[in-house]
């Protein structure tokens, strides 16, 4: 019972507990209903007057604003007015300037309309002088006329006559003049870069000839030469292409060849048979072939230390082998790889001191007898050969001109072309560099004696200094001062379209009076 009594106590303390639970629940929910719809206005009221006061404020910026931007277009009109009123002054300034030159170009014009109008009747006034001047004149000329007994045109051909004779004399002075100034600046620095170049070239004067006689130690050596029926010799002439002259000369023996590079063959190929002394055909074949080989390279080594000498580079190696053989080529006595080896010096120092192409210069005067070397073996002058030569292994044009017109068969093109023309005079015409022959000589003087004759007014006229001065000796009656100028250089332009010649001639007219009397 008891049990049952606290049961239904136990579940009545439950039921109050669990409404009390409620009621509290229901209490504390609306209360905060009561709080959040307090908060929602006074949010919303706090959103109110932030609005009110964020249009309020907006409205003042506004007007700020605008205040400020009425001062800033005041301010602009104000300095846009200034502006305009400034350039308005400027433009009447202007204005007024124009104004005062119109008037002064208008005064001017007016002033040059008096003056030509004063121009004007100056003009007619002189029209109306000249043509009385002309009626003076025709009257005067008729009675000059009646005077003198002389028409006009008589008159005018004496008068031209004097001012012809003295034109004439007056030229004469004047080209005497110029040419006497020419001549000392020209003939100053022509002498100047020649002298200077040949200074600076030292070249053998006399060169090396090839030996055509071998010497042999006993006559009884010239028996073993022979050999048994002539077969020795024989075997040598073959192999050699060389003509053994074997006479009674003592201990030589000649050989005799057109060709200097086989006459160079045979001397070497004898030389080494007779310090053997085994002279046979056998040994005489293995002998000339030796000989052969050594003259090839002989050829070549003179080739290249030519181009060594001379500072020529690049030229093809057949072109050096034909080079090498001008050592065994003589003209007039001069060895001609020696007289190619001075011409390239002086032409290269002659370019240097005119500012030209020293390396090309160099090249063209090495080569420019190049066809000396093959000139026996094809036709044609050594020039046209060796351009020829030149074409064919590719070298410049420049070198090919310089080559074919350095005897003057064609027109030099080039600097280059005139300095080896000079060169190889310069080398031809030193002192026992070249020996001439004695019947041209004679030949090339009477010619020089003859042209200087064919003159008028010439008395006598004497070639001197080996044909290298001529002078003229003139009638004085005949030959006036400003005459002798005009002969002389007559008789030049003869000499050097008529004659061939090395070097230069100089021509010299001597005119002199003597007056000659006794006193008894």
């Amino acid at each position: 019972m008891e049990i049952v009594i606290y049961l239904v106590l136990g579940v009545l303390v439950l039921v109050g507990t669990f409404g009390g639970f409620k009621w509290g629940y229901s209490y504390r929910r609306n209360t905060a209903e009561a709080k959040i719809g307090s908060a929602e206005e006074e949010s919303k009221r706090i959103i109110e007057d932030a609005k009110k006061s964020a249009a309020k404020a907006a409205e003042n910026a506004k007007k700020e604003k605008l205040l400020e931007a009425k001062e800033e277009i005041h301010k602009e009109r104000a300095e846009l007015e200034k502006e305009i009123k400034e350039r308005r002054s400027d433009i009447q300034r202007q204005e007024h300037r124009i104004q005062q030159k119109e008037d002064t170009i208008d005064k001017k014009a007016h002033n040059l309309e008096e003056k030509e109008e004063i121009l004007a009747q100056k003009i007619a006034k002189a029209e109306e002088t000249q043509e009385e001047i002309e009626q003076v004149k025709r009257l005067e000329l008729s009675q000059l006329e009646k005077v003198a007994s002389m028409s006009v045109e008589d008159a005018k051909n004496l008068l031209l006559k004097k001012v012809e004779e003295e034109t004439k004399h007056q030229a004469a002075i004047l080209i005497k003049t110029i040419e006497t100034q020419a001549k000392e600046e020209a003939d100053t620095r022509a002498k100047n870069i020649i002298s200077g170049a040949i200074q600076r070239c030292a070249a053998d004067h006399v060169a090396e000839t090839t030996v055509s006689v071998v010497a042999i130690p006993n006559d009884e050596m010239k028996g073993r030469i022979i050999g048994r029926e002539g077969r020795n010799i024989r075997a040598i002439e073959t192999m050699t292409g060389v003509d053994l002259i074997i006479d009674d000369t003592p201990e030589a023996v000649i050989l005799s060849s057109f060709d200097p590079v086989r006459r160079e063959i045979a001397r070497r190929s004898l030389e080494k048979l007779v310090t053997d002394g085994r002279i046979h055909p056998g040994r005489i074949e293995e002998t000339v072939e030796k000989s052969k080989k050594e003259v090839e390279q002989i050829i070549k080594q003179e080739g290249e230390q030519a181009c060594f000498e001379t500072g020529v580079h690049g030229l093809n190696p057949d072109l050096v082998k034909i080079l090498g053989r001008l050592k065994y080529r003589t003209s007039y006595g001069q060895n001609v790889l020696l007289h190619a080896k001075e011409v390239a010096h002086l032409a290269g120092l002659m370019a240097a001191e005119m500012g030209g192409d020293v390396a090309a210069a160099k090249r063209a005067g090495l080569l420019h007898d190049i066809g000396k070397a093959i000139d026996h073996e094809v036709e044609g002058s050594h020039a046209a050969i060796g351009a020829d030569l030149a074409k064919k292994y590719k070298e410049n044009e420049k070198i090919v001109n310089a080559i074919m017109a350095h005897h003057g068969d064609v027109e030099a093109n080039s600097l280059i072309a005139v300095l080896v023309q000079a060169a190889d005079a310069i080398s031809a015409a030193r002192p026992a560099a070249r020996r001439e022959n004695l019947e041209s000589y004679i030949k090339r003087i009477e010619n020089l004696e003859d042209i200087a004759n064919s003159f008028n007014g010439v008395d006598k006229s004497y070639a001197i200094q080996a044909g290298r001065e001529i002078r003229i000796m003139v009638k004085p009656e005949q030959v006036s001062d400003d005459d002798a100028i005009i002969l002389a250089k007559d008789i030049v332009k003869r000499i050097e379209d008529e004659m061939e010649y090395p070097g230069q001639i100089k021509v010299n007219v001597i005119r002199e009076s003597r007056a000659v009397d006794f006193a008894k």
